[in-house]
């Protein structure tokens, strides 16, 4: 598998989240409070001319975190450093609306409103393309929860101090599933077609959780520090491995079948699959890392 990367800001200011639309990969720079577009046929030369564009949020401090396309030609993102839902639309236009709580987790529920997380406060928060919001507790408190993914019918989410997997219908009924691994931290979830696969950055393992709530935990290299997770239609899943700065594939019964090294001090978060089954991984670095089949 070769891997290109693309430069996109210096360390200060690297990429952690990214996601792929048809028209170009996305990435948050949470610490500049900027977003980075690399538009798809471009210059694949690891240069700063590789990003095609940048956007201002008018808020340095706003610390875009989680990306995802939305369901309105439009990609949306977590705000956690000024409690906001960020909107950029295909035509550049740039929005955010208000959500108290530190949003940190995002995706797009079945009933086709934004879903995120809300760490202060213990909460889920919904966003409709019209700017609408609800809010719903997660009923555990100090629980801090972190990733969100959905299924066809509901939201699933880790609870980083909770050392649990939450599930919440898109009415606000939750329940809440504990881990057996004290201590676990999950924090990347991401549901696949045979369970939730989930990622335990201070156990060193990965998980998976069944619709009627079996777990299962899988280990990983010792002080990997798994971050983010992609399942993958086969069952599997693609995670970063912070610690280790590498990317990993897993089969569908938890074995590691590959992994690759992004680099000494690349510090791998988050990862996005492509429509052609290569893997976008932003590298705090100042760098994507684009890992080809």
């Amino acid at each position: 598998m070769p891997i290109t990367e693309h430069t996109i800001a210096d360390p200060s200011g690297g990429p952690y989240a990214v996601t792929v639309t048809a028209g170009a990969i996305w990435t948050t720079l949470v610490d500049t409070g900027q977003i980075a577009k690399l538009e798809r046929g471009g210059d694949p030369a690891t240069t700063e001319a590789a990003c095609g564009e940048r956007f201002e949020l008018g808020a340095p401090g706003s610390r875009p975190s989680v990306i995802v396309p939305g369901p309105d030609d439009a990609v949306w993102f977590t705000r956690n450093g000024d409690d906001h839902l960020g909107r950029i639309g295909f035509d550049g236009a740039v929005s955010a609306v208000a959500l108290a709580g530190a949003p940190y987790g995002l995706c797009v529920g079945p009933d086709g409103a934004l879903w995120c997380t809300l760490m202060n406060v213990d909460q889920l928060g919904r966003v409709t393309v019209d700017g609408e919001v609800s809010t719903y507790a997660i009923g555990t408190s100090g629980a801090f929860p972190a990733m969100i993914t959905a299924t066809d019918d509901e939201l699933w989410f880790t609870l980083n101090q909770g050392n649990a997997i939450g599930r919440m219908s898109t009415t606000g009924d939750v329940t809440t599933y504990p881990l057996r691994t004290g201590g676990a931290g999950p924090v990347g979830i991401s549901s696949g077609p045979q369970g939730v696969w989930f990622v335990e950055i201070l156990a060193d393992q990965a998980g998976r959780i069944t619709p009627d709530g079996k777990i299962e935990e899988f280990a990983l290299p010792a002080g990997s520090m798994p971050h983010a997770v992609v399942a993958t239609d086969d069952g599997g899943c693609w995670m970063t491995l912070w610690a280790a700065a590498a990317l990993a594939r897993l089969d569908a019964n938890g074995n590691i079948i590959a992994q690759f090294n992004l680099g000494e001090g690349s510090e791998p978060h988050g990862l996005a699959v492509d429509t052609d089954g290569s893997v976008w991984v932003a590298l705090e670095k100042g760098s994507l890392a684009h890992v080809t089949t």
